[in-house]
């Protein structure tokens, strides 16, 4: 059984995991280093814990105490009970679900592992690289034009990332491949909106993109970049070909894939669209085409 801890102190060492949650930059940098991230709300943390993630520990407004009784009674790990308004100053925000958990990481498996019987994998390449535009600063602080918007970048690609999960839990994809540049699946957000399915599609990082290609060419892949370009076939032509093993490649916001990655796939594909709309966000174009490609 866990034990109850009452703090009222938002510097104490204890609550260090949960520090600044606001602060994009800073957790996404940090939270990897140290093999930790973040569960917010009770779902999503039960769904951490069924998955197989260890808990450091919890951090709980007093009217969750009694909701998370029965992980309170089954985890060996402390539990930090603190009123709302200290809550808000520890992570920057108001945490209106009244649960956070502390999870350890999991060691990612080597690319070639999810490989072995997929059929339907997706590459996310560099979704929510900014190039550090503008460093986020702490709670309180004025924050310029160019790093509000950064701000606002990280919530939308950190959110599509999430939706992009769900997705590929919903309609059947065996495994998702971030680009080093990637943003990081388990950041507070992302979990979030993808309502735990980071914790259950099998995901890892590859090393140098986009010379990975060749790996999937070698474990019978064909690679289908997602982009605008004259010799794009439709989605619905690329169905209609039924690869055996196909693997889809979506970009980020905005610039789409990289050059780079356009030039190494097999195929080009595009999502017809009506009204004078030229392009779709990377969460729906992927549920698109996650639904079309399904076998």
């Amino acid at each position: 059984m866990a034990e109850i801890i009452t703090v009222d102190d938002p510097d104490d060492p204890r609550l260090a995991d949960y520090t600044g949650l606001t602060d994009v930059e800073l957790r996404r940098r940090r939270e990897p280093a140290e093999g930790l991230f973040i569960a917010e709300g009770e779902k999503v943390i039960r769904r951490a814990r069924h998955a197989g993630y260890a808990m450091r520990s919890m951090l709980l407004s007093a009217k969750w105490v009694d909701v998370m009784r029965d992980v309170i009674d089954e985890v060996p790990a402390p539990v930090y009970a603190v009123t709302p308004a200290l809550a808000e100053r520890v992570t920057g925000y108001h945490v209106h679900r009244g649960a956070l958990a502390s999870m350890q990481r999991k060691t990612l498996p080597a690319a070639h592992e999810l490989l072995a019987g997929a059929r339907r994998i997706v590459v996310m390449e560099a979704v929510n690289d900014h190039t550090n535009i503008g460093a986020m600063l702490p709670l309180g602080q004025q924050r310029t034009a160019g790093q509000r918007v950064a701000i606002f970048e990280d919530i939308v690609d950190h959110a599509n990332l999430g939706a992009a999960f769900r997705n590929a839990a919903a309609l059947g994809v065996d495994a998702i491949f971030l680009t080093p540049r990637c943003a990081d699946p388990l950041y507070r957000r992302a979990v979030k909106v993808s309502m735990g399915a980071v914790f259950h599609v099998p995901w890892t990082r590859l090393t140098s993109w986009p010379k990975d290609i060749e790996l999937f060419r070698r474990h019978g892949f064909v690679t289908a970049a997602l982009c605008l370009g004259e010799k794009s076939i439709t989605i619905d032509e690329l169905a209609a070909r039924r690869y055996e093993k196909l693997a889809l490649m979506l970009g980020t916001e905005g610039d789409g894939l990289s050059i780079d990655a356009l030039r190494a796939a097999d195929e080009w594909v595009r999502i017809p669209m009506a009204a004078g709309v030229d392009s779709l966000n990377v969460a729906a174009a992927s549920a698109v085409a996650f639904y079309a490609t399904r076998l």
